[in-house]
């Protein structure tokens, strides 16, 4: 262990490995595998700080010990003179130095010492020199009395620390000796232990036999003398004086020549003729002694020398004069005034066994024989015959000999008569005092052998099982009749009641059919008068919507024709100033007709471009208009529905001042365009003036010869372009053609498409003529059909559409919104959108309004609910695709969504509600965050990109665009971008504010239903701590419903949230806050409730987190997430107050690994109010405790030891 010692130590003694040192190599067991060397040595330095020995006494002590390991490293070799001695080699010089080092002694005198004797004579002191073998002899004498002094003071030290107080008069002791041992090579020591156990042997017999002969005459029975072995012979034998072989050894040890043989000789002269002793035929001086335990044949080598009890009075001087005072103070001066008398280790021996027996003569005494089942100490091995020779070595079957020899069972008198009374109830009825009932039991029970005391009944050995057997046959006998008893009256008792049952049963039938028929009757005559107002209700209602249709379709053919006819007119005006044109443009001269061009051009890209302004500044304005209601819409949320319509009413006065001020710039425009015109014009005019002059001025003129070739040539290259201006508009004109007879074509298109339209209306009212009849055959059936057949035709009647859809989404089939074209009108292009601006058009909705309310009644009734999926919210959102309500300015479909949105917030109570709206609510609001993009107009630049959202649903939606299995509904329905309007922003804006708003309002239900649980669930139950306290674990009882009924209500509101459609990352997220929740509860209430901070109610407290551990294993990770680990708090909490020896954690322990997130304040509350009312151990350590005030003074950043409810 020393060797192990901390690098510092092992330079500071010059220790190395164990096995370079002779007094440890002695052993092949150097190591131990489960044995850590070097924290041995810090717990043993550990265990002397607790008893007191400060730290230089223990630096003195492990000096003592490498010393002694030093010093066994040091041999000697002949020297020059005969009988000499020196040391061998420079290895041992380096031992010795050290030695004498660390003993702080003189190494040459330590050398002398070892290495020479003094004899002391009357007149003088005589130097001899030791051989090698004697200097060796003389080193192991000297380690051997430092280690013996070393543990004598390490004794009486540990005594004195943590013994027992000298007033006392009462004494608790253990004597734990080895048992009787019988080696190979038996020596002084065995022969010591041996004499011990004889001692002991003949204590534990005198012992036994007194206690029974002291029952025996107490009790005043008629016994016997009971025989047992004696080995007081065996003791005379060895510790007789004189005579005895300890005073021959110290006989033999007092003369000068003496030796082993010497002792042997002596021994065989005076013990031949002892039966306990005996001499080995091949030896010549070893002797046997038959001792009680079996026969040990010692080798007497060694005997005279392990007895001899005497320190060199060189060693006690040279140590004695040591400048270590801890050394000087194991080897004190000798007192010179008092004569030396011989002593030895075998009559040390025998005194101390005799004080020995002489306390445990004072005392009462209790025996443990500890055996071996086997030699090879290996488990599931028996050896019979080993385990029978200890327990006969050891007296345990002599014990029991002499015990049942006796009388082994005994009973007092009323504890006999309470036990067997039942197999003479005579006795117990009878007025006997208590001998006489025990006598009279025996006797009738017909028991020989047993004895009566004055206060017990004295039973020979198997006698009280017989009782037994008869007691547990009366009371088996008994316990039938009992049975049968009660049996009979449980069966008369079910019969009676389920006679009487089956009476009420019957009466409560009959009387439940009897108002069931009543009234069905009442409910047929009911449905009759129904079926009448709402048949005739239908037939008006089909009759209104029909005559709505025929009057919008024919309108729109009407209004259609009226279109068509002025286009064409158009057209044709269009053409014939487009010839007029173009015939002026070809009498035209070069410069004016490129004037003109590039007039006309300059013209269109200013408009062009205006234009292009216009839309930039639209754009803006609305862009500027959203980002102030978003931003009061954060400031200001408690008034958000107001400030939405305020908001939406400047927009759209915004939007009609642009639109009026457009309409003035366009006017403008218009008459400058105008003014070009006339310009124009005039300049044709004026062309045309100046070309009839100059033509009748060409008559006048005269042929001139060409000079200027050069101008030839450029009036010709001229002429040519202007030839390839003429074919190109040319071509122009030809491709103008083409478009009219293209839009002639669709001309006669349109007039075929209005025949079939009037097709149509003819096949629609011979429709509703079939209809009508169909209602008349409805009516007839009604008569005679069943009032629910008919409820369910009115309600497939009703709501077809939107039940087709509800099933598409429900068996997850793929959906697209794209619309099929319904005419080759649609697919073309329409005259008018060329020509003139069309206005903005109308949602869908505002055409088929009985749509929206067929699907609001669809969401207010939940018809088609599927369990798990947002069935209404993806229906919502493809009706709003189809109905093209995104992309409409003004549309009635979002107020509606909202009112029937916010009809939850009625009663904020019901979480089943407000579940099914965050799910549709979140889903819809998802679905508008993915799709919606904010319409740019053509044109124009694209709008710049928001910065991502701050608010909850903000950072909800990212998440859910980095998760790509957010939704289970994603397969059923295809998102596609879609340019909406500022009302669907705004429409969106408010969902998101519903969705923060459920959220909240589910939370904070949850937190009510959770509080209460969390109060109870805290403090175990009265019998709970009970059960604790008794050693029943709280698994096994019944008093864990507290957890129980929390974990129940966490899985059926998960269940709610689920079977209502909720997207997996908020369930996530509300369970994440509802765990902290619980863990801020939970651990403030065990700060702040002493009674909380036991270890009982830790063990309490800890199982009901693993059941609730045990509920989130189940989940899937992607729904409990991290949640778990919101409890940390608690969980360290408790596992502080249920782990055990707290008085030996230390402060760094506790703070980094036990519980790291609690902070030193925390720490403190708790070790100061736990109690352990379980095992009665004790908190933290006292230095803990300091630590921690000191580091709380310290830090005065740590603020409130309590948790926040954040």
């Amino acid at each position: 262990m020393l060797c192990a010692a901390p690098p510092e130590d092992i330079e500071r003694y010059k220790l190395a490995d164990a096995r370079t040192f002779h007094y440890l190599n002695q052993s092949d067991c150097i190591n131990l595998d489960a044995l850590d060397d070097a924290k041995e040595y810090l717990d043993t330095r550990r265990a002397m700080d607790v008893v007191g020995i400060n730290n230089e006494e223990q630096d003195a002590i492990f000096r003592v010990v490498a010393a002694i390991l030093h010093l066994g490293n040091v041999e000697f070799s002949d020297g020059e003179e005969n009988d000499s001695s020196v040391l061998r080699d420079e290895k041992s010089r380096f031992h010795l130095n050290t030695a004498a080092e660390l003993f702080m002694c003189d190494a040459n005198e330590l050398e002398s010492s070892l290495c020479k004797r003094v004899i002391v004579t009357r007149g003088e002191k005589i130097t001899k020199n030791l051989d090698p073998r004697a200097a060796a002899l003389s080193r192991d004498g000297l380690a051997k009395t430092v280690y013996s002094r070393l543990f004598d003071w390490l004794v009486n030290r540990i005594n004195d620390s943590i013994g027992q107080d000298p007033n006392s008069k009462f004494l608790i002791g253990v004597l734990d000796i080895y048992g009787f041992e019988c080696f190979k090579t038996n020596s002084f020591e065995q022969f010591c232990i041996n004499l011990t156990n004889e001692k002991l042997q003949q204590h534990f017999n005198q012992h036994v036999f007194k206690m029974e002969q002291e029952e025996y005459t107490k009790e005043e029975i008629d016994w016997s003398y009971i025989e047992f072995i004696d080995n007081q012979e065996i003791l005379d034998l060895i510790e007789k004086k004189p005579g005895g072989i300890i005073a021959l050894l110290d006989e033999t040890c007092m003369l000068p020549r003496a030796n082993h043989e010497t002792f042997a000789e002596k021994l065989y002269q005076n013990f031949t003729k002892n039966p306990h002793f005996s001499k080995p035929k091949l030896s010549r001086s070893d002797f046997t002694i038959h001792h009680y335990a079996g026969d040990v044949i010692y080798q007497t080598d060694l005997f005279l020398d392990k007895n001899k009890d005497f320190v060199v009075p060189e060693h006690q001087a040279l140590l004695g004069a040591s400048n270590c005072s801890f050394i000087a103070s194991l080897f004190p001066p000798e007192d010179t005034s008092k004569p030396s008398k011989f002593s030895s280790i075998g009559t040390r021996f025998k005194q101390q066994l005799q004080s020995l027996l002489e306390t445990l003569s004072a005392t009462e005494p209790h025996y443990i024989r500890c055996i071996k089942p086997n030699n090879l100490l290996k488990p599931a091995i028996f050896e019979n015959k080993n385990v029978i020779q200890q327990l006969r070595c050891g007296g345990v079957l002599e014990a029991i000999r002499i015990s049942c020899a006796g009388f082994p069972t005994r009973r007092a008198f009323d504890e006999f008569i309470d036990r067997f009374g039942v197999l003479a109830p005579e006795v117990l009825g009878g007025s006997y005092d208590e001998i006489t009932a025990a006598k009279k039991l025996l006797e009738k029970v017909q028991l020989k052998g047993y004895q009566i005391g004055l206060t017990k009944v004295f039973l020979r050995a198997g006698q009280m099982a017989e009782l037994d057997a008869m007691r547990n046959e009366v009371l088996g006998r008994s316990a039938s009749k009992i049975q049968r008893k009660v049996r009979t009256h449980q069966a008369r008792k079910n019969f009676i009641l389920v006679c009487s049952s089956a009476v009420h049963l019957q009466a409560i039938c009959r009387g439940t059919n009897a108002r069931r028929s009543y009234e069905n009757m009442r409910r047929e005559a009911a449905s009759l008068t129904l079926q009448t107002y709402i048949r005739r209700h239908h037939a008006i209602k089909a009759y209104q919507e029909s005559l709505s249709a025929s009057i919008t379709i024919q309108s729109a053919l009407r209004a259609m024709a009226a279109r068509k006819e002025l286009l064409f007119r158009q057209r044709n005006k269009a053409a014939v100033l487009i010839q007029s044109c173009f015939r002026t443009h070809l009498a035209r001269s070069d410069y004016i007709s490129l004037k003109k061009a590039a007039i006309a051009t300059q013209c269109a890209w200013r408009v062009r471009i205006a234009k292009k302004e216009l839309r930039k500044l639209k754009l803006a304005a609305k862009e500027t208009g959203a980002l102030q209601a978003a931003k009061n819409k954060l400031e200001k949320q408690v008034e958000d529905l107001t400030l939405r319509l305020q908001l939406e009413r400047r927009m759209r006065s915004d939007a009609e001042e642009a639109k009026s001020q457009e309409i003035a710039k366009l006017k403008l425009a218009y008459q400058e365009m105008e003014k070009q015109v006339k310009e124009t014009k005039e300049l044709l005019a004026e062309e045309k003036v100046a070309s009839k002059i100059a033509s009748e001025k060409e008559a006048l003129v005269k042929e001139v010869p060409v000079v200027d070739t050069a101008l030839v040539d450029t009036l010709t290259a001229e002429n040519e372009n202007l030839k390839t201006v003429v074919t190109s508009l040319e071509t122009k004109i030809q491709e103008t053609e083409k478009k009219y007879e293209d839009s002639a074509k669709e001309a006669k298109e349109a007039e075929s498409l209005i025949a079939e339209l009037k097709n149509s209306v003819l096949s629609l009212r011979e429709k509703l003529s079939q209809m009508e009849a169909e209602n008349q055959l409805l009516r007839k059936q009604a008569l005679s059909s069943p009032p629910s057949r008919q409820t369910s035709q009115i309600s497939t009647k009703l709501l077809p559409p939107l039940k087709q859809s509800l099933s598409t989404v429900s068996n997850g089939r793929p959906h697209t919104e794209e619309h099929q074209s319904a005419s080759p009108m649609k697919q073309g292009t329409s005259p008018m959108k060329q020509g003139t601006p069309l206005k903005k058009s109308t949602s869908y909705l505002e055409r088929q309004p009985e749509s929206l309310e067929a699907l609001v009644n669809c969401v207010v009734q939940r018809v088609g609910v599927v369990p798990g999926k947002p069935i209404f919210a993806i229906t919502i959102y493809k009706c709003l695709l189809r109905w093209k309500s995104f992309e409409a300015d003004k549309t009635s479909v979002f107020d509606r969504v909202i009112q029937m949105t916010s009809s939850a917030f009625e009663n904020p109570d019901n979480n089943d509600d407000l579940a099914f709206w965050l799910g549709n609510s979140s889903t819809l609001a998802i679905l508008l965050q993915k799709s919606l993009k904010i319409s740019t107009g053509s044109g124009s630049t694209p709008r710049k990109r928001l910065p991502p959202s701050t608010s909850f649903f903000g950072r909800m939606t990212q998440g859910f665009r980095a998760s790509s299995a957010s939704m289970s509904y994603e397969g059923s329905i295809v998102v596609r971008p879609v340019e909406a309007k500022q009302t669907a922003m705004l429409f969106k804006q408010q969902l998101q504010a519903f969705v923060e708003t459920f959220y909240g309002m589910v939370r904070d239900n949850l937190k009510k239903e959770l509080t209460s649980l969390l109060s109870l669930a805290i403090q175990a139950p009265r019998t709970a701590k009970a059960s604790i306290v008794r050693g029943r674990s709280v698994k096994n009882s019944n008093l864990d419903s507290h957890w129980k009924t929390l974990v129940d209500n966490l899985n059926d509101f998960l269940e709610m949230l689920q079977e209502n459609g909720v997207p997996t990352i908020i369930i996530r997220k509300l369970l994440g806050q509802t765990f902290a929740f619980v863990n801020v509860q939970l651990f403030n209430s065990l700060l702040m409730r002493r009674e909380c901070c036991s270890f009982s109610n830790g063990e309490y407290v800890k199982y009901g987190l693993e059941e609730l551990e045990g509920w989130c294993n189940k989940l899937k990770e992607e729904i409990i997430g991290s949640a778990w680990n919101e409890l940390k708090h608690i969980k360290q909490a408790v596992g502080f107050l249920v782990i055990f020896k707290k008085f030996n954690i230390s402060y760094e322990d506790l703070t980094s690994d036990l519980c790291p997130a609690l902070n030193v304040q925390q720490l403190y509350r708790i070790c100061t109010q736990y109690w352990d009312d379980k095992y009665n151990t004790q908190s933290v350590s006292p230095d803990v405790l300091s630590r921690m005030t000191d580091e709380t003074s310290d830090d005065t950043s740590s603020g409130d030891f309590l948790l926040d409810d954040d």
